[in-house]
């Protein structure tokens, strides 16, 4: 089974390209979706983080209100390091279960989309790494069209995140998702069939 890691900043399009490449028969497994999975009230991970950040991150039923941890997980470095350090661990734990389930079923090709793929150490676990890159521009235009921010909250999130350079320096391999290039021809070069 081949394990390939996509990641990218906040509106390359690393969604784009994993929903191309799940068409051509890759099993597709998202990071953030993982994580959300594992927000569940009464469960392991919402405990911790209640504890690290209290229990006015948890709604009146014991489910996670985002906005309340964002507010305070993102209000300092070191704030975001406490959460990373919580989530990123149960996260891949998960996904190694994935992977493992995958392995066993006969799945031969998996992608783990994940935009801190190199932070959690999910990158361990893949064979290559593809970075998908966008000049800041065009990210700027899907984020703002995608979650209806401003031009403000949208260069917010994209400025608190790593520049392209790290991606360049960081995967085995760079996929450009904005024009002149074909994303098809794009993808079809990392990922020839």
């Amino acid at each position: 089974m081949e394990i390939i890691g996509i990641t990218g900043q906040i509106g390359a399009g690393k969604s784009t390209v994993c929903a191309s490449l799940r068409k051509r028969g890759y099993t597709h497994i998202d990071a953030d979706a993982v994580a959300k999975s594992l927000y569940v009230p009464g469960g392991p991970l919402l405990e911790k983080l209640a504890e690290i950040f209290g229990s006015q991150i948890l709604t009146t039923t014991g489910e996670l209100d985002k906005k309340a941890l964002a507010a305070i997980a993102f209000s300092s470095p070191e704030r975001t390091k406490q959460l990373n350090d919580a989530v990123h661990p149960a996260v891949t734990e998960k996904i190694r279960q994935n992977l493992q389930t995958l392995l066993e079923s006969g799945a031969k090709w998996v992608i783990i989309e994940a935009i801190a793929l190199f932070e959690s150490g999910e990158n361990a676990l893949c064979d290559r790494t593809v970075g998908v890159i966008a000049p800041e521009e065009v990210r700027l235009s899907r984020v703002m069209a995608r979650d209806g921010l401003t031009r403000e909250e949208a260069l917010f999130r994209i400025r608190s995140q790593k520049p392209e350079s790290f991606f360049t320096e960081h995967c085995d391999c760079v996929l450009r998702n904005y024009p002149p290039y074909d994303l098809e021809e794009e993808i079809q070069r990392i990922f020839p069939l």
